[in-house]
């Protein structure tokens, strides 16, 4: 019995690791950026890439402390990524919303998904369709920066907008 578990995990990180090989190999609906140097396609300086969107435009908006409401900063930024989805409407995206580690587990996930869905209403009125966007919450799972204190907490109460190429039905 115990060598056939030993064999089973065996093959099951043999393939896991093999799956890990090819960086290009994310699936259909990932778009990959090129090389932000060398001027092609993908590349930071392409304003139809994500990595374009992601560094020129914004791809994140910050809130204050137990507020999913948004600051006329995060209108700007989200002003810009609705810009940007209405000329590249090849795109889709999730809205991800985070929260710091002050709070309980649960808590923090209806307070992420309630950034998320602020930032997908806002998006939608500003004429993106919504089944271009969809909603995840992680509450404080995926932290951004860690440690304990407001330099940190900040970074972390967040709704990030995530590209994927083609339309999500």
């Amino acid at each position: 019995m115990k060598k056939g578990l030993t064999r089973a995990l065996m093959l099951t990180a043999v393939v896991a690791l093999a799956a890990c090989t090819d960086p290009n190999n994310v699936g259909n609906d990932v778009y990959l950026s090129g090389d932000p140097t060398n001027g092609v396609d993908g590349a930071a300086g392409d304003p139809r890439s994500p990595a374009y969107f992601q560094q020129t435009v914004g791809d994140r908006v910050l809130f204050a402390v137990n507020q999913s409401t948004l600051s006329p900063s995060a209108a700007q930024t989200l002003d810009l990524q609705a810009d940007w989805l209405l000329q590249n409407m090849d795109f889709s995206a999730v809205i991800e919303g985070h929260a710091d580690e002050q709070g309980t587990r649960e808590y923090n996930l209806a307070l992420g998904a309630r950034r998320a869905s602020e930032v997908r209403q806002y998006l939608i009125q500003r004429g993106i369709a919504p089944n271009r966007l969809k909603v995840v919450s992680f509450g404080k799972e995926r932290p951004l920066a860690i440690c304990s204190d407001e330099s940190c907490y900040s970074q972390n109460r967040r709704g990030v907008t995530v590209l994927s190429a083609g339309l999500s039905s």
